[in-house]
């Protein structure tokens, strides 16, 4: 991809949110951050510990989750949202509200 080729903020955003597990895991961490690993697979309904380990990989390498390893035996892992993500705090929210309304007008 060129360097100089601007892109929509919009399609940035949906392609950095859009990965399968990704915005629950979000969800999970707007919910009460910081979370252990552990809380987060409990929490998370169906997903495997192979793709959110990978999750969240890729949000912290995108600046949007932090990663505090504890000295303990064997270690503590506490996973929350940066700074950065906190923006998607809104964001969440207002899908969560939407999402809570759209299933009562379904039934």
């Amino acid at each position: 991809m060129k360097k100089n080729i601007k892109i929509c903020p919009v399609d940035y955003s949906i392609d950095l949110l859009s990965k399968k597990w990704t915005l629950p895991i979000i969800y999970a961490l707007v919910q009460k951050s910081p979370k252990r690993f552990k809380e987060l697979e409990r929490e998370i309904v169906g997903i495997s510990p192979t793709i959110l380990s990978t999750r969240l990989k890729e949000l912290e390498h995108n600046y949007l989750v932090t990663r505090v390893v504890f000295p303990t035996i064997p270690p503590t892992v506490e996973y929350g949202l940066t700074k950065h993500a906190n923006g998607l705090k809104s964001v969440i929210n207002e899908l969560e509200n939407f999402g809570l309304y759209h299933q009562k007008i379904k039934k």
